[in-house]
């Protein structure tokens, strides 16, 4: 199981606190640590959104373009080089 602290601990490790960093400063670092929170929660929210919009797009409406075909001869080009492969 793991170790989490309860009663009389937690007291213990606020008084800790409060003797190293001292009453001035508590104010100051829970302020620093609630906007950290605010701030991880909005980008995780935006990460979020960005996963939605992608899944919304389906693959099959993706654009794709087919090659061009190859460009006929028109029939005299193709006669001349018939003719010279027979007289070659």
């Amino acid at each position: 199981m793991g170790f989490l602290p309860s009663g009389p601990e937690v007291w213990v490790i606020l008084v800790i606190i409060l003797i190293v960093f001292g009453a001035g400063k508590l104010p100051e670092i829970g302020g620093a640590l609630g906007k950290g929170i605010r701030e991880f929660r909005s980008s995780q929210n935006e990460a979020s959104e960005e996963d939605d919009e992608m899944e919304e797009v389906p693959a099959t409406a993706q654009v794709t373009e087919e090659p061009e075909a190859a460009p006929e001869q028109p029939a005299a080009t193709a006669e001349a080089a018939t003719a010279e492969k027979k007289t070659a």
